[in-house]
């Protein structure tokens, strides 16, 4: 091994509105001082509880993915683990998300769009 994950960047064109979602969802401190990132209009960071970072960098022609359309892919995407999917899923639209796929009642995850756009899954732990 010769690198170390610092972060995860998602791209959007309203860093805080991004950070502040995640930040419901995740729990953590948006925008903490750190020496590796300058914080600003165009920069945000959400560093979480268990020390996880997530950042967000302003894209003034974000276009997002439409999951799950090939012509335009996901790119990527995080996996949630939660207890109950069904009070998951009501915050997550109470925060602004979107639900893409609920799948069926066999299933053990559901598909969420952030309200930037980037697809997401709620998988139940």
């Amino acid at each position: 091994m010769f690198a170390k994950l610092q972060c995860v960047v998602l791209d959007c064109t309203d860093v805080l509105e991004l950070s502040r979602f995640y930040q419901s969802l995740l729990g953590g401190e948006v925008n903490r001082p750190d020496p590796r990132w300058s914080l600003g209009d165009d920069w945000a960071t959400l560093h979480t509880d268990d020390g996880f970072v997530l950042a967000f960098q302003r894209v003034e022609d974000h276009r997002p993915p439409r999951w799950p359309d090939p012509a335009h892919p996901q790119q990527f995407h995080l996996d949630l683990g939660v207890e109950d999917l069904d009070r998951a899923q009501e915050r997550v639209l109470g925060l602004g998300g979107t639900l893409l796929d609920e799948g069926g009642e066999r299933r053990s995850w559901r598909v969420f769009a952030d309200p930037a756009g980037h697809p997401f899954c709620l998988v139940r732990d």
